[in-house]
């Protein structure tokens, strides 16, 4: 490949990415948490252009997200860890003819991690053009991040982080793909070089070895990727002596938290290895979550994988602040949060929704707010759209408007709020006590347009009433939606009333 990608590759929410080369085309899949539909796939010729395509968990059948909500971890820094559940980092692997994910949907059944229940899982498809993948076939596992390997002897073996925390352990078993039967005993084959979480595991055989790359760290300020091989599938693993192999902890760099990687060979032969970070400014500010940045590597025969620095910048991770040419196939990038009632959203095409509110609001943990967006894909860009009721006249108790949404503890929305008579603007950030709101009184408006504009360091929050003027009700600085968390800003249009259900039109739906 002739040119270096423009990193990130997938901006925005695009955290664990795992990747395969299938018949001259990359397939890129990433964990998503509690949004649905979930495990988006992005397809690419040539690594600089992507294509979502899809998202693997698309049936509301398929599994359910109920209990996926988002628990608060101070930590000793003073700062405060958000751990959502749901889907948690899969791996994409083809084998003769069928493409398969392997994942874990985490539900929290008590406010701490012992309390999670591990649903491991694997999903398969032949037609994933079409976004046809299999109900789940569930495996036994208590743990997270589960990898295949298919052996040459036809052997296949999941490995994944054996749980709870921080001291896991790479563990390993023989599986019945098609069953979710266990075919041998649980084993450990390693416990990574000594940093907390030991997580994210991938085994590569090349050149006789078998070569485990796991992250350790955790997935924020201390994120590195470290190596292990043996010439057993079973081990002993021998750590590489000059582990870490990628790392940003230590530095200053814009690119923050590299971790979570998997390796492959391009078209050519070249090796490459997809990893999450963060686009991270001097302030602390990574508003847009963790997103898939590539980087090169090097690996030569019976040698270790290694990959690229470039000068004054960890990793061959290259700061850009524009965004690659990423598309979608129709309504494949809207999402939904938790078990969403698909009924309450009526598209006449992709820029007009009509949405049927209710009292779900985004401060609910467990139950589906009426509320649809795409991921915030540039760090300078604008959502907008202009909202009317189908009735022709507001209903009493009723909040109508654009949101940036990360979980129940986060969010900023701009809205028309009925019952004051007022566009509003609300902030809040329980895991940093924030609780900022705003409101001007106006006139009862037949449609208001609803901006909301972005860039690195803040939020500027407008409306428009009919043809008079744009009005800016507030400014955020995006510092007090960021903080070390797993999720990503969604934007998009919602409507929660106080009781009754009513049905709001949003017209002209754009999101960058």
């Amino acid at each position: 490949m002739s040119t270096m990608p423009v990193n990130p590759i997938i901006p925005g929410y695009a955290p664990d990415p795992s990747i395969v080369l299938v018949d001259g085309t990359y397939f890129l899949v990433n964990s998503n948490f509690h949004a649905f539909p979930g495990l988006p796939i992005y397809v690419s010729e040539d690594l600089i252009s992507w294509k979502q395509i899809g998202n693997a968990l698309n049936r509301r059948e398929q599994m359910s997200l109920k209990e996926t909500d988002t628990l608060l971890y101070p930590q000793k820094t003073g700062s405060v860890l958000l751990a959502t559940g749901g889907l948690y980092a899969p791996t994409i692997r083809h084998h003769n003819g069928t493409f398969y994910i392997v994942c874990t949907n985490v539900l929290h059944e008590g406010p701490t991690a012992e309390k999670d229940r591990c649903e491991n899982f694997i999903l398969s498809t032949t037609d994933i053009w079409n976004s046809k993948w299999s109900d789940p076939v569930y495996f036994e596992f208590r743990g997270i991040d589960p990898s295949l390997l298919f052996d040459d002897d036809g052997r296949v073996y999941v490995h994944g982080s054996r749980g709870p925390g921080p001291g896991t352990t790479i563990n390993q078993f023989e599986l019945d793909v098609k069953t979710g039967k266990k075919l041998s005993e649980e084993k450990t084959i390693w416990k990574g070089t000594g940093g907390i979480y030991p997580e994210g595991p991938h085994i590569y055989k090349k050149d006789g070895w078998y070569y485990c790359m796991i992250s350790e760290g955790g997935t924020h300020e201390n994120h590195m990727i470290t190596v292990a091989r043996s010439k057993d599938v079973w081990g002993p693993y021998e750590a590489n002596p000059n582990n870490p192999i990628l790392t940003a902890r230590g530095t200053d760099e814009y690119i923050q938290y590299t971790g979570h990687c998997d390796c492959f060979q391009d078209k050519k032969g070249e090796w490459w290895g997809v990893c999450l970070g963060v686009r991270k400014d001097k302030q602390g500010r990574f508003i847009m979550g963790r997103e898939t940045f590539l980087t090169k590597c090097s690996w030569p025969e019976g040698d270790w994988p290694k990959f690229e620095r470039v000068p004054n910048n960890p990793g061959g991770l290259t700061r850009q602040a524009s965004v690659p040419g990423l598309t979608a196939a129709p309504m494949a990038d809207y999402i939904y949060f938790r078990d969403v009632d698909l009924s309450r959203f009526s598209w006449s095409d992709e820029e007009n929704v009509m949405i049927r509110g209710g009292p779900v609001d985004m401060t609910d943990k467990y139950e589906s707010p009426a509320l649809v967006g795409k991921r915030q894909r540039k760090l300078d860009g604008a959502t907008s759209a202009t909202c009317r009721p189908k009735s022709g006249s507001w209903a009493a108790n009723v909040k109508a408007g654009l949101a940036s949404y990360k979980d129940e503890h986060r969010f900023v929305r701009i809205y028309y709020d009925t019952s004051a008579g007022a566009i509003a603007y609300e902030l809040k950030n329980l895991a940093k006590k924030i609780h900022k709101t705003s409101q001007t009184s106006v006139e009862e408006p037949g449609s208001i347009k609803l901006t909301i504009e972005y860039e690195e360091s803040q939020y500027r929050l407008l409306y428009k009433i009919g043809s008079g003027d744009e009005v800016c009700l507030g400014t955020i600085d995006t510092i007090e939606l960021t903080g070390p968390d797993f999720v990503g800003p969604v934007v998009g249009p919602f409507v929660v009333t106080g009781g009754e259900d009513f049905e709001v039109e949003f017209r002209d739906l754009q999101v960058d």
